[in-house]
């Protein structure tokens, strides 16, 4: 701070000694989740790709209630999940079968770390939104869901997927400096009679596509060739969010039938048409399609901003994905980050 920021040359009485302090004070504020208590705040929780090993450790041995929540875990899956998030292996952890029960636990804890720091954050938040996986710990979180038997259904709706993805070679591809319009052309050149379509709208210039292996090869060239700012064929188990997951769908659609699902107590935005739903089962049907649908993220975030007038969010789980995505959607607005 120069001379010039209190006012005038020099130090030039009472006034500027206050606009200093308020100056101040408004800083420290700002950095405060507190801060957020007065305003429209967002919850939000990430999905497949966030992991990695060493997440929830520190939060397990330093917070009881994070401790109890992998605790809880262990019993309902027959193994320790902590262990595998703590220690990996990361081919382990990477795997859906692991990576979707431990990021649903790991946003949890999470959101139990922001409970105990800031109490008032989590009971006036507005919101609640998740990307994929994250959609099942959103719904948890608004009480539409219990703990364990969103656990289950997510433990079941990665043991479906992989078997998908086992069954037919595919893959997904993140295509990055391209519009909508430009990557679906492409999918139709690359597809040739095979599965190949968007599966992912995360923000402005990042679009994932999804398909058979020999597709996803296709369009992956032709990107290239079309200048596309970066194409990065990702490592995943298989084309998510693609008809090639149907198979999951009959497994999941069974478990979700045996699920009491009940009105979140605040609005939790589905992937699949970017908008609220209160009718339990409306919600129950919107899970089932969101296996086989695009993940419509970028128009999700969109709404939060127009339509629902959110002034803040909060990112509850491993990573930073979700402040990056929002960053290029809506970038002054504020987003913390509660890692796990």
């Amino acid at each position: 701070m120069g001379p010039s920021d209190w006012g005038g040359p020099l130090f030039d009485g009472p006034l500027c000694l206050l606009r200093c302090l308020a100056s101040s004070l408004s800083y420290l504020f700002a950095l405060s989740p507190l801060s957020h208590c007065a305003m429209k705040t967002a919850f939000l929780f990430p999905g497949q790709g966030a992991q990695a090993v060493g997440m929830g450790a520190a939060l397990a041995e330093s917070l009881p209630q994070a401790r109890a929540l992998f605790d809880q875990a262990a019993e309902i899956l027959g193994y320790d999940l902590l262990e595998i998030c703590a220690a990996g292996p990361a081919e382990k952890l990477n795997s859906t079968v692991h990576s979707q029960p431990a990021l649903f636990v790991c946003g949890l804890a999470a959101l139990e770390q922001l409970k105990h720091d800031s109490a008032e954050v989590v009971e006036n938040c507005a919101v609640a939104a998740g990307l994929s996986l994250g959609e099942y710990t959103a719904l948890v979180f608004a009480g539409a869901i219990d703990f364990e038997a969103g656990l289950r259904l997510v433990q079941i709706r990665g043991q479906a997927m992989q078997e998908a993805a086992d069954a037919v070679e595919s893959s997904m591809v993140s295509i990055l400096g391209m519009d909508l319009e430009a990557i679906e052309s492409l999918c139709d050149e690359a597809r040739d009679g095979e599965i190949l379509q968007v599966a992912n709208l995360l923000c402005p210039g990042n679009i994932i596509v999804s398909g058979s292996q020999s597709a996803c090869n296709r369009v992956v060239r032709m990107a290239e060739a079309a200048d596309a700012m970066k194409v990065i064929p990702l490592t995943v188990a298989g084309a998510f969010h693609t008809p090639i997951m149907q198979p999951a769908v009959a497994r999941l659609s069974a478990a979700l039938a045996e699920t009491e699902i009940r009105p979140p107590r605040i609005p939790v935005v589905s992937n699949v048409d970017a908008r609220a739903h209160e009718d339990p089962e409306e919600i129950r049907t919107l899970l089932e399609s969101q296996v086989v649908s695009p993940v419509l993220w970028e128009k999700s975030m969109r709404w939060l901003i127009d339509e629902f007038k959110i002034e803040a969010c909060y990112e509850l789980g491993p990573g930073r994905v979700l402040r990056g995505l929002l960053k290029r959607i809506a970038r002054k607005l504020p987003c913390e980050n509660i890692s796990a």
